[in-house]
């Protein structure tokens, strides 16, 4: 199981969130999403800890925490979701045709 880290600053790194989480006992691994297209921090973790007791630990101590200038959002994550498809392909909608006012009769 991991953690989510919400309301992170944009200026956050992973030695920095590790020396956080380790007060409250092994951290395994930090991971920060950046966005695909601009390379930026996204403002949110996830770290996975040694056991569950360490989790609950960090979770109730620094939930709702400051740190670098926010009040830090720090729960269970939830596991990913199947998206699918961005909402499927076949809209329906009339067939085209003609193009500007194409069915307006002309003289």
């Amino acid at each position: 199981m991991s953690i989510y880290v919400g309301n992170l600053s944009y200026e956050v790194t992973q030695d920095a969130l590790s020396t956080v989480f380790a007060e409250y006992g092994s951290v395994k691994r930090v991971q920060l999403p950046t966005d695909r297209e601009t390379g930026r921090l996204r403002g949110f973790a996830f770290v996975e800890m040694g056991s569950e007791a360490e989790e609950t630990a960090a979770i109730e101590a620094l939930d709702g925490a400051e740190w670098m200038g926010r009040d830090l959002k720090v729960n269970k994550a939830k596991p990913k979701e199947d998206r699918g498809s961005f909402g499927g392909g076949n809209r329906g909608g009339g067939g085209g045709g003609g193009g500007y006012n194409s069915s307006r009769n002309r003289y």
